[in-house]
C-alpha cells in the first residue's frame, strides 16, 4: 500500500509540474525548432527568410493600387472623428485587449519612485493604456493626461471602473491640427505615449505631430512609441481597391492605417531633434493552435528623448 502511494504521490507531482511549470515571459520566447511551433501561442523575434520577404512584398504590390475617387480620400481625411465614433459604437471598449506587455516594452510607465511624474498619452482610445497605468502604478503623485479625437472614445473612458478623475484628465483632441489645446504647460511632461495612433493619421501630418510632442516634452523627457510595421499581417490581408497612397488603406468601417518601415520612423523624429535611445523592428508569431494557422505580425518600436 505504501508503495502505491509514493507511486500516485510522484504522478500528482509530475502532472502539477507539467500543468504549472513556469511558460517563457512575453519578449523571451524564441522558436528555435519549427516543430514546436504549436506549443505556444506567440513567438518573439522570428526571422523572415528571403522567399517570405518577397511574397509579403508581392502581396502588398497588388493591393496599393488606388481605385478611390479623389472624393472618397478626401472624405476619409475631412470625417476620420465619425468613422472612429462609429466604431466604437459598435464595439464600445471590447474590441482591443489590455496591453499585458506594456510594462515588459516600457517599464518607464510602472515607476515606483513617489516623486511627480507626468505621462500624456496621445490617441488614447478607450484607455488600454491609461487604465492599466492607474491600476497598478503606486505612485500618488502620478497624473496621465489623454486625448483622442473620438468623443465616443473618451466618453467611454471616462466611465471605466478604473478611470481615476484625481489621477487622470482626458479630453478630445484632433492631434493632426497644427495647434494643440491642452490642459498643462509646454515643457511639462515626462513621458508622451503614442501606441498605434500615429498609423491611422494621413503621412501628410506626421511632422506637425511630432514637433508638438516635442514641444510639451520635458527636457530630459521621454517619447514612447509602438504601431504597425510593413508587411504586418494586417496589411497583407488588404485587398485591391482599399488603398488611399503608399502602404496607406482605407478599412472597410473608414477608419486608416499606414505601416511604417523602421527607418521612416528614425527619419521623422530625428528630424525634430529627438535623440534614439532604442528603435526595433518586432516580428513576432502568433498562432492559433486549435486551427493550425501562422500569423506573422510586425510592429515597429522606439524610445527617443527630448535633450534640451
Amino acid at each position: 500500500m505504501l508503495g502505491m502511494k509514493i507511486i500516485k504521490n510522484v504522478s500528482f507531482l509530475r502532472y502539477c509540474h507539467t500543468r504549472y511549470r513556469k511558460k517563457p515571459k512575453y519578449g523571451t520566447r524564441y522558436l528555435l525548432d519549427m516543430a514546436d511551433v504549436f506549443k505556444f501561442n506567440s513567438w518573439d523575434d522570428v526571422k523572415w527568410d528571403e522567399e517570405q520577404e518577397q511574397q509579403a512584398l508581392k502581396k502588398v504590390q497588388e493591393n496599393s493600387e488606388i481605385k478611390f475617387s479623389t472624393e472618397d480620400i478626401n472624405k476619409y481625411e475631412t470625417e476620420a472623428n465619425k468613422f472612429w465614433d462609429a466604431f466604437y459604437d459598435i464595439h464600445d471598449n471590447k474590441f482591443f485587449k489590455d496591453r499585458h506587455w506594456l510594462f515588459t516594452e516600457f517599464p518607464e510607465l510602472n515607476s515606483t519612485d513617489e516623486k511627480e511624474l507626468n505621462i500624456f498619452e496621445v490617441g488614447c482610445g478607450v484607455g488600454n493604456t491609461i487604465c492599466p497605468i492607474l491600476q497598478y502604478s503606486k505612485n500618488e503623485k502620478l497624473k496621465v493626461y489623454g486625448c483622442d479625437f473620438s468623443e465616443k472614445a473618451i466618453d467611454i473612458l471616462r466611465n471605466s471602473e478604473i478611470f481615476d478623475k484625481k489621477r487622470c484628465d482626458v479630453f478630445v483632441l484632433d492631434i493632426a491640427k497644427d495647434e494643440w489645446t491642452v490642459p498643462f504647460e509646454e515643457n511639462s511632461m515626462d513621458i508622451i505615449i503614442m501606441i498605434f495612433v500615429l498609423s491611422a493619421i494621413n503621412p501628410e501630418k506626421y511632422q506637425a505631430i511630432i514637433s508638438n510632442i516635442y514641444k510639451y516634452l520635458k527636457p530630459g523627457g521621454l517619447l514612447l512609441f509602438r504601431d504597425y510595421g510593413r508587411f504586418d499581417l494586417a496589411q497583407l490581408r488588404f485587398k485591391p481597391g482599399r488603398s488611399l497612397g503608399d502602404n496607406f488603406y482605407a478599412r472597410g468601417d473608414g477608419t486608416r492605417v499606414y505601416f511604417f518601415k523602421q527607418d521612416e520612423i528614425k527619419d521623422l523624429f530625428e528630424k525634430n531633434n529627438f535623440t534614439e535611445l532604442e528603435i526595433k523592428e518586432d516580428r513576432r508569431l502568433q498562432v492559433n493552435r486549435g486551427k493550425l494557422l501562422k500569423m506573422y505580425r510586425v510592429w515597429i518600436q522606439g524610445k527617443y528623448q527630448k535633450i534640451n
